[in-house]
Formats: structure tokens, sequence, C-alpha cells
């Protein structure tokens, strides 16, 4: 006993369209996903909040966002990863940001002072992490040309791969205010 053809034939044209939908919906849901991620990749998105009106300041007075060459460097240039799975990490963990924009964290110059060390560390620490992973995505030894810099810059430079040394080692402060080193507080009963 063989089926009805006609009854086959609309199965087929059912599943057909069902993976058609599917994949259509796939096809949005990625789309808006990457244009979703472009956009909180844009250094407007970034310093929309009113706590990183610091750094927002800091960055605009930096070789990273004006200089003679007309290279530019964005908030995710430096602190989000290129690659997907490093750059969905990057931005699941960036959610402690929204959580201390609502609780109030650094609503002020001086609460953002007293946080400063331990932003800036968390920071290096990642990028020393990395190999400054997001650096050298402008930045290479390989590509260096050391001759037209200045003799410091060319012997460290020159040394820098052969010493284990990524960019962070002697470049922090860059493109923000380097944060001063707090001071040990006295323990108790230390004269």
């Amino acid at each position: 006993m063989t089926g009805n053809p006609e009854k086959a034939k609309t199965s087929w044209i059912k599943i057909l369209l069902i993976l058609a939908a599917v994949f259509g919906a796939g096809a949005v849901f990625a789309g808006l996903f990457n244009v979703g991620l472009a956009y909180t990749n844009t250094t407007e998105f970034c310093t929309g909040c009113h706590t990183m009106q610091i750094p927002s300041g800091e960055l605009k007075e930096s070789e990273h966002y004006s200089n003679t060459s007309g290279v530019h460097a964005g908030c995710a240039d430096c602190h989000v990863p290129k690659e997907f799975f490093p750059k969905m990490v990057a931005k699941i963990i960036a959610a402690k940001d929204v959580w201390h924009e609502i609780i109030g964290t650094i609503d002020t110059p001086e609460k953002y002072e007293a946080y400063r060390w331990k932003m800036a560390n968390r920071v290096w620490a990642k990028m020393k992490a990395t190999d400054s992973r997001e650096c050298r995505s402008c930045h290479s030894f390989e590509h260096m040309d050391l001759s037209s810099q200045s003799r410091s810059a060319r012997n460290r430079h020159g040394r820098a791969p052969d010493e284990g040394k990524t960019c962070i080692d002697c470049h922090k402060g860059v493109a923000h205010e380097e944060p001063d080193e707090p001071e040990e507080e006295e323990t108790e009963g230390a004269s």
C-alpha cells in the first residue's frame, strides 16, 4: 500500500516552508544582533553614561583621539577584542559597568578618582594577560619603523619582544590619565 502522493508533496512543502521561516528568522536575528553589537562598540554609546564623561574627556585630549596622521581610536578599539568569542566575554563582563552606573559607584568626580586606581589596574591586568591584544590590532613590533623613533623608543621597542614585554608594560596612561598609586594605609598600632 502506497501513501497519497499529493499528501506527501504537501508535507514536503510544509517542511520546506518551516525551514525557510526558521532560516529567515535566524538571518534577521543575526543581522539585528550584529547591528546592536556594532552600536554598542561606538564611542558615543560607551561615553553616553554620565560616569564616562571623565574618561571621555581624557580620550579626547589624547593622541589616540586626534593626531597629525588622522588615525583615530575609539573606546572599543582599546577595550573590546575583535574576535567573536573574546568580544562576547568582554560584553558580558561590561554588564557590571551598567550595574555600577545604576548604583552610582563612580557618579561624581571624587568617586571616580577614588576608584581610578582599581579600574586602571583591572584594565592593565586584562591587557597584560592578552599580550596587549587590542593594542596590537593597530600596533605591532614587526611593522614598527624603529629608525624613525627616538633613540630611547627604538632601544626599548627593539628589546621588548626578547624581554617578553607587551605594550601595557610601558604605555600605561596613553589614552587616559594614569592614576597615582595610592599610599598604603597605615595598619592600626603602627607608629
